[in-house]
């Protein structure tokens, strides 16, 4: 039999975390861990921000820049955050979103048809879990400044520094090397690939990849979307047809988008997203997937007099091998 706990357990041993402490004090649960992969999901958390506005159809550029200290900025040329006095919290809407979890325009209200992430906390998370944070709003004619500091302290509130013709946010902020204490040090590796990966899945949106520790600079465009992805995938491969197999289309609000090519090798080579984001486990939509393509073929094969009467149809593991 276990052992009583000793301690008391009275209203004085019940804690009440508000604000962003929440966050400060359990991060893991907002992003899974304050290892590299937490680490680097704080990006990708302000980079769908940017996503979000462009799937809008209100952004077609974003820059995300690493410099030399690993300070990130992320930069897009959307709408700009809303600036104006928010009527439930008496504060502007940009400390706002960037303070309080849940607030986001991501819940039902229309600013956003599409959206991925953390729908809705994500730039509070990514404030809280910084030394520092600064939000620049391009709107209305005007630049707005906003700082915070200490995971999410506001010491410098939004106000109007200049005017401007530009519209768009840029966010810039420095991960809490108390938080992640294994260090702060992006890998290139992994940003590359994920905003490539993100610039095949948007087709048509322009994302710019700026390493200062690496002296590099690299653009990722593609106008063919997932067909240029495919073709990248499958470089060094055999396929054994030369056009890549695409179709779109929409249903109830639900945008759906296919590509494929079959290849020469026996392992299937299958990748699902949903909003953006890579569904590795799979999920309805995969599953909708497989099996339309496997009835798809079958009833062709028949038609075709590929399989006869009493031939078994093909299995769902030997149409996708390839």
């Amino acid at each position: 039999m276990n052992e009583k706990v000793t301690h008391s357990y009275t209203s004085s041993d019940i804690e009440v975390l508000e604000g962003l402490e929440a966050v400060r004090k359990r991060p893991g649960m907002y992003i899974g861990t304050t290892s590299a992969r937490g680490l680097h999901h704080l990006v990708w958390e302000i980079v769908d921000n940017s996503i979000d506005e462009a799937l809008a159809g209100y952004a077609d550029e974003i820059t995300v820049h690493i410099y030399e200290d690993n300070m990130v900025e992320v930069i897009d040329n959307g709408r700009g955050v809303p600036v104006e006095i928010h009527s439930k919290t008496g504060k502007s809407t940009a400390e706002t979103i960037y303070t309080i979890l849940h607030a986001g325009g991501k819940f039902g209200g229309g600013a956003y048809k599409v959206s991925g992430g953390l729908h809705g906390v994500g730039g509070a998370v990514v404030n809280a879990l910084s030394s520092f944070m600064e939000v620049i709003v391009f709107r209305d004619g005007k630049e707005y400044y906003l700082r915070f500091e200490n995971g999410g302290q506001v010491v410098h509130p939004l106000e109007v520094v200049g005017d401007s013709d530009k519209t768009g946010t840029t966010i810039r902020f420095m991960a809490d090397e108390t938080i992640f204490t294994e260090g702060i040090d992006y890998s290139y590796e992994v940003l590359r690939d994920r905003l490539r990966q993100i610039a095949f899945l948007n087709k048509g949106i322009k994302i710019n990849f700026i390493d200062d520790r690496r002296e590099s600079e690299e653009t990722f465009l593609y106008d063919g979307g997932l067909k240029e992805y495919v073709a990248f995938i499958n470089k060094n491969k055999n396929p054994i047809h030369k056009d890549i197999l695409y179709g779109e289309g929409e249903e109830e609000d639900i945008i759906v988008e296919v590509a494929l090519q079959y290849n020469d090798g026996f392992v299937p080579g299958l990748y699902s997203f949903c909003n953006n984001i890579n569904t590795q486990e799979g999920g309805t939509h995969e599953d909708g997937f497989r099996l339309a393509l496997t009835r798809v073929i079958n009833n062709y094969a028949r038609e075709h007099g590929m399989l006869k009467k009493d031939d078994e149809n093909f299995q769902g593991d030997d149409v996708r091998e390839g």
